[in-house]
């Protein structure tokens, strides 16, 4: 076995994950709260869906400053981060069955 520190890698992928979304990167000590993290996932999810609604609504209604570029870029990224928010969760669906078919 090696002497990896599993929380330190974890803290580590989310501090690169927050700043390839561009978002401030905050410590945490090595203790993150799951259901909190995974709050702040949906949260993102619904707030770049929302933001990708109102930008082809705009766009439909003849906005001169959105291109059709930007809303097709937008609303892929919604459709992107809604998949892998889905992935997230069947991949946990998995899990819990799996602990829950564990012979005790």
């Amino acid at each position: 076995m090696s002497d990896i520190n599993v929380n330190h890698i974890l803290n580590q992928m989310r501090s690169l994950s927050l700043q390839a979304a561009g978002k401030p990167v905050q410590e945490t000590g090595g203790s993150t709260d799951f259901s909190s993290l995974l709050q702040q996932s949906l949260a993102s999810v619904n707030e770049t869906q929302q933001r990708a609604g109102r930008m082809v609504d705009a766009f439909e209604s003849g906005a001169s400053n959105i291109s059709l570029a930007e809303v097709m870029v937008e609303s892929q990224k919604a459709n992107v981060s809604f998949q892998a928010t889905l992935q997230v969760r069947n991949k946990l669906v998995e899990a819990y069955k799996d602990v829950m078919n564990m012979p005790m």
